[in-house]
């Protein structure tokens, strides 16, 4: 369901977002039209399986290209070497400190971005949440399926 609501990301993310778009639009729709009109040639559709098959991925390609359309429409494109402050915003990069005071940095990022292998975690995740608004300093507390984690910001950045 679409909605009004501003979907803050990073120029990356967007960037990712108009890639699959565009690849959806100008390789994936064409091929399945021609699958469909491959299978229609085949003579009787009530019986014909490529061709619902070829149907019923053409309409999860269309509620994809949907979809990303709808994110694209409404992304709040982020640069974060443009921010700064002593608070953690969406796009700040952070330095916490585990309770065995083991370093672990994550970046801020939009929701579809978020790779937390990779350093980069959702605003909307738990730890997101807890650490929005914080300053270097500050203890967090989050709660996990696995318990309680304990953090202190170390540093913060915006590169």
């Amino acid at each position: 369901m679409a909605t009004l609501e501003k979907l803050p990301m990073l120029a990356e993310g967007f960037e990712a977002l108009q890639a699959e778009l565009y690849k959806l639009k100008a390789v994936e729709r064409p091929a399945i039209v021609e699958a469909i009109e491959e299978a229609r040639a085949h003579g009787d559709l009530s019986e014909n399986a490529e061709y619902h098959a070829a149907k019923e991925r053409q309409g999860q390609i269309e509620a994809h290209i949907a979809e990303l359309e709808d994110r694209l429409s409404r992304a709040q494109v982020i640069d974060p070497k443009r921010l700064s402050g002593d608070k953690v915003v969406f796009g700040a990069t952070v330095t916490l400190l585990d309770e065995d005071d083991r370093e672990v940095v994550y970046q801020i990022v939009g929701p579809y971005e978020a790779d937390a292998k990779s350093g980069r975690i959702s605003y909307s995740s738990p730890l997101g949440k807890a650490l929005i608004g914080r300053k270097v300093s500050d203890e967090v507390e989050v709660v996990t399926p696995s318990g309680d984690k304990y953090y202190e910001i170390a540093k913060l950045e915006f590169k």
